[in-house]
């Protein structure tokens, strides 16, 4: 199975192959091949799950070391 990283690429990936043209229009008819809000939708879950993941591991604070020489 992919990675979130992985995942987050191919995602990207499809919504720059939409916005770079993978919408017809003939004459009244309008033909897209990909549903551009769905794959925006898939790209900000496996956003999420990377961001996750970078955060796993850490405890959201740091510690102060007061004790240098001067």
């Amino acid at each position: 199975m992919a990675t979130a990283q992985e995942m987050l690429v191919f995602y990207t990936d499809a919504e720059i192959a939409v916005l770079k043209g993978q919408r017809v229009r003939f004459g009244e008819r309008d033909l897209t091949r990909a549903d551009l809000a769905e794959i925006r939708a898939g790209r900000r879950e496996w956003q999420l799950r990377v961001d996750a993941e970078g955060r796993r591991g850490r405890c959201g604070w740091a510690t102060a070391d007061f004790g240098g020489t001067t």
